[in-house]
């Protein structure tokens, strides 16, 4: 009989109930019905819980926190599907919860099953750690807000060519899913603020050789976004001039983090 790990139960748990939680809100949405909130919530918080079972221990080693390509991507998922399910009791954005689901299910599985490449611990500092957190909100959040782009996108499209799914009927108005999103850019830039005003406090060189493509591609989709934010206050920008800058902004960020994971942890192995 073979015996499974703890953590490898928990991965796979929280992959199952992830996959039951997009099946159960997908097929009420096909329908033309909205899921039981109560019922898309609750699946949602065990499949966190596995999903943070899961993550401890990929996370706290007696070196110090393990943040290598797929934990993080693994981390900022669950802190997605987090802030999402609490706004949902405040804002309509569980219709997002269709497309959060499966990447959790499908990083929680990369972060389990892939091998790690070479990473250094972080040093757990209280500022550097209180950087990371900042980092990882921030990318959570602007996460959040290109699904939101997406589904702004989808419904859009749906509604000029006058052919609206049973999908699209379920949303809220084209004006509260525009304003959503914009919401959600505020939320994300001030923290990617906070993240680099911090980073230039306790990281102790930001431009070291590793760090210079992370910092400077960071910095421009700062400004990315604050162009976007300035363009939506000052000259009423909206539609596909919005999902355009959000979706530049966001390739970019990920490019300074992943992108310059993948390529230290991957390739040059440093």
């Amino acid at each position: 009989m073979v015996l499974l790990s703890p953590n490898l139960l928990s991965s796979f748990a929280a992959a199952i109930l992830y996959t039951a939680a997009t099946f159960y809100q997908g097929a009420n949405l096909a329908q033309g019905n909205k899921a039981d909130k109560n019922v898309l919530i609750g699946l949602g918080v065990v499949a966190l819980l596995a999903h943070a079972m899961s993550l401890f221990t990929h996370l706290i080693t007696p070196a110090g926190l393990g943040l290598d390509f797929f934990n993080a991507a693994s981390l900022i998922a669950a802190a997605v599907i987090a802030l999402t399910m609490l706004a949902c009791y405040c804002i309509p954005v569980e219709n997002l919860l269709v497309l959060l689901f499966p990447l959790g299910m499908l990083t929680v599985l990369l972060a389990q099953l892939t091998p790690t490449g070479t990473v250094q611990m972080v040093n757990e500092k209280p500022g550097i750690l209180a950087h990371i957190l900042l980092s990882i909100l921030a990318y959570g959040v602007f996460t959040i807000a290109v699904f939101q782009a997406l589904l702004l996108l989808l419904q859009d499209y749906q509604l000029k060519n006058k052919h609206p799914s049973r999908l699209i009927k379920n949303f809220p108005p084209l004006q509260t899913m525009e304003s959503l999103l914009f919401q959600f850019l505020l939320v994300g830039w001030s923290l990617l603020s906070l993240s680099l005003i911090s980073g230039w406090l306790f990281v102790e060189n930001l431009f070291a050789q590793h760090l210079m493509h992370k910092t400077m591609l960071a910095c421009l989709a700062w400004a990315v976004f604050s162009v976007l934010l300035w363009g939506r206050n000052r000259l009423g920008w909206r539609g596909h001039k919005a999902i355009r800058w959000t979706l530049a902004g966001f390739c970019l960020l990920m490019l300074a983090y992943f992108g310059s994971k993948l390529v230290r942890e991957y390739i040059l192995h440093i």
